[in-house]
């Protein structure tokens, strides 16, 4: 390229006062520059035209820009070696980048991720940290830590003398532990200890150890919980899905909340809609009673159910799934006969699998309270005893039920009366332990009360005979429950024997019927 001149024509300084060619009004002196269409386009006149204004607009910092610019142009493109070198690291770059890409779109959101660490070709003259900069997580040396551990010797001390030191010392026990507490699950928090002499105690050290465990534990189960089963006052997917049907198809109109929860069910609390079953009428509030799904809350439950001849041939222990299910059909059809002998409970509406829904005892999605959480004069507390008199002779001889699980707590106040729930444990009275369940249901209302003043409750061998009919006459408590337990044994001979469940209790007539 030839080489380009630059001619500046500077203007003639004609005689006058200094002050003329300093004016702020005056104006400005121009300087006019002439150069070819050759020079225009020449790149290194525009450089050049580019550090003359930024001179005269910046001189204090004209040493700065003496030098050339840095740009390809100054680096030597001569050797083959440099241009090779120049593309691998273009080609490295590239392909780090793309496995930056794959890294993000293979791991997401999971919590557990994978690294193409190992696999990229960084140069490390091209790493954008300073030398001075130290990622911890990345380097496998700790400096704090020593690079070989101290072993207490076989003879189990170091030292003579007062200088003897044995592996209970208190520093060197103190420093293990705190060593060991690496061990723990990483959900539980340890904190940072790197660069201080840390020393726990033997006794903080297995009390930290013990709340890990119990932390892992609880946090398998939570997720055990959530993953395969009905947690409290929430539902799986499942039953979710059967929830949302029923809405869907007019059968409820709003599912409001939960009310209660139990070690085997959750109930909600739910408005009726308009939608009529075949022959019932859907109430204006419901009650959802969710069996809980989880596989250990019906494990000694079995008992109540392998031997009920309504389900035994349909028992299987080894498929707890359809246990369940059957333990909501059984509370559905105990309910039935309930319902059909004129006792208070709710009533049924509709069973899908283990979601069973009934009537709501209660009002403006405010439940009746228990029994047991109720204060009650002494006139009602009298009736109420008398109600659940007649209520058990009912169910023993209409309904040919046992409650089983009968006390306080499954025995609701509602309107001036006693109202009976939960009975999905409900087995007939020739069931092997059915008397059994019936005497403990007498111990437990006569304890009740014979606690709230009732000064004509009959004790536990009383009220069994008075609901069961039989007279077994015994003086104390074990002779009692010998005799019941050779009734049971009489009645499961003959099931043995017969292949028939035919009750073969001998009773003088039908029970007495206690009236206030």
């Amino acid at each position: 390229m030839d080489s380009v001149g630059v001619a500046a024509a500077a203007p003639d300084a004609g005689p006058g006062p200094a002050w003329q060619s300093k004016c702020p009004w005056g104006a400005p002196s121009t300087t006019s520059i002439s150069c070819s269409l050759a020079d225009v386009m020449s790149e290194q006149l525009a450089k050049e035209l580019q550090l003359e204004e930024e001179n005269a607009a910046f001189p204090e910092v004209v040493a700065a820009a003496e030098g050339p610019f840095i740009t390809a142009e100054n680096i030597d493109t001569s050797s083959d070696l440099m241009l090779a070198q120049m593309l691998q690291m273009e080609f490295d770059r590239e392909y780090d980048a793309q496995l930056r890409r794959e890294e993000k779109k293979i791991n997401g959101d999971s919590k557990v991720s994978i690294s193409f660490e190992n696999y990229r070709k960084v140069h490390p003259y091209d790493s954008d940290s300073s030398e001075d900069e130290v990622d911890w997580q990345d380097t496998r040396h700790d400096p704090y830590r020593a690079d070989k551990p101290t072993t207490t010797p076989r003879r189990g001390f170091i030292g003579k003398g007062k200088d003897i030191t044995t592996k209970h010392d208190e520093v060197v026990c103190g420093r293990k532990n705190t060593a060991r507490m690496e061990n723990f699950a990483p959900e539980f928090q340890v904190g940072d200890g790197i660069g201080m002499d840390l020393k726990l105690s033997n006794q903080v050290f297995n009390a930290l150890k013990q709340h890990a465990y119990s932390e892992e534990r609880r946090s398998a189960r939570l997720h055990e919980k959530k993953e395969h089963s009905t947690a409290e006052k929430a539902v799986d997917p499942k039953t979710r899905l059967l929830l949302y049907k029923m809405v869907n198809s007019g059968m409820l109109e709003t599912i409001t909340g939960c009310i209660s929860t139990g070690k085997e069910s959750v109930v909600f609390h739910a408005y009726g809609g308009n939608s009529a079953t075949e022959d019932k009428v859907i109430p204006p509030e419901c009650a959802i009673k969710v069996f809980k799904t989880t596989l250990n809350e019906f494990k000694n439950r079995d008992k109540y159910i392998k031997d009920d001849y309504r389900f035994k041939d349909r028992f299987s222990k080894l498929n707890p799934r359809k246990i369940i299910r059957m333990w909501a059909e059984k509370e559905m059809h105990n309910l039935t006969r309930m319902q059909n002998a004129g006792i208070p409970c709710p009533q049924v509406v509709i069973l899908k699998k283990h979601v069973l829904v009934m009537s709501f005892i209660g009002q403006d999605q405010v439940p009746a309270p228990k029994l047991k959480d109720v204060t009650l004069s002494s006139d009602d507390m009298k009736k109420a005893y008398y109600q659940i008199l007649n209520m058990m002779q009912q169910l023993y001889r209409e309904c040919n039920l046992v409650h089983a699980d009968l006390s306080e707590y499954n025995m609701l106040w509602h309107d001036g009366k006693v109202w009976l729930i939960d009975v999905s444990q409900s087995v007939e009275p020739t069931h092997p332990h059915g008397l059994e369940f019936l005497f403990r249901d007498c111990r437990n209302v006569s304890q009740f009360f014979q606690k709230g003043g009732v000064a004509e409750a009959l004790n536990e061998r009383e009220l069994f005979n008075a609901v069961s009919g039989l007279n077994i006459t015994a003086d104390n408590e074990v002779d009692f429950q010998a005799e019941i337990e050779a009734l049971e044994k009489m009645n499961e001979d003959h099931v043995q024997n017969h292949g028939k469940k035919l009750s073969t209790f001998s009773s003088d007539g039908d029970p007495p019927i206690y009236d206030e």
